[in-house]
């Protein structure tokens, strides 16, 4: 524990003290499938977040995003994700390679609540499932297949609280953090080649 952080909650007790107990409607909202409405989400969502954590617990989130309906549902209980080119780094890959449990939480442009999911993921190289997802003609090497476990919808709290939807709560283009400037610094490079690379990456190799 970080000597900065000095009062702690230690137990769920002194957890549920302070913040309280979920409603019957929250307990129950959690199915073990995916149902129509869940299949129409994920169908509809363009983005997607992953959570994965190796074996020893160390965690990671990524994004996935592509045009809507790139998830490919296979029946009540299982979901692949296309695993489209990246930067090689194999983060989530490698992670359930040696802990296959899996969060995932699906965001739709302008819809404030999310759907979560979790379950189990395998990494596969399925020719059968991989060649129904491919993108201007190109096939992903490998997909990340998952068994659904839990899944529910999420509430619009932190969407509303955050106003993320809303084009008047946007920083201007100029305030924006710069990825190349940053990408620089914590590589020792020059800016110029960084945005470079970026910009040829981002033209040329999405699929």
């Amino acid at each position: 524990m970080s000597p900065i952080f000095k009062d702690s909650i230690q137990s769920e007790e002194q957890l549920r003290e302070l913040l309280g107990y979920p409603s019957p409607l929250v307990m129950k909202k959690t199915i073990n499938y995916l149902d129509e409405h869940c299949k129409s989400f994920i169908e509809r969502s363009p983005m997607l977040f992953i959570s994965t954590a190796d074996r020893l617990g160390s965690c990671d989130v990524s994004p996935r995003g592509d045009q809507s309906g790139f998830v490919h549902i296979l029946g009540d209980k299982h979901l692949v994700i296309p695993e489209r080119p990246g930067n090689r780094r194999l983060d989530s890959i490698l992670n359930i390679l040696e802990n296959p449990n899996i969060g995932i939480l699906f965001v739709i442009p302008q819809l404030e609540e999310t759907l979560r999911i979790n379950g189990i993921a395998t990494v596969i190289k399925d020719k059968a499932i991989l060649e129904r997802m491919k993108a201007f003609d190109k096939e992903p090497l490998v997909a990340i297949g998952v068994e659904v476990e839990e899944c529910y919808i999420h509430c619009a709290k932190a969407f509303k609280r955050s106003r993320l939807w809303q084009p008047d709560s946007w920083l201007s283009s100029e305030h924006l953090p710069n990825a190349a400037k940053i990408l620089a610094a914590h590589t020792a490079s020059h800016e110029d080649d960084i945005a470079a690379s970026l910009k040829e990456t981002y033209e040329k190799r999405l699929y």
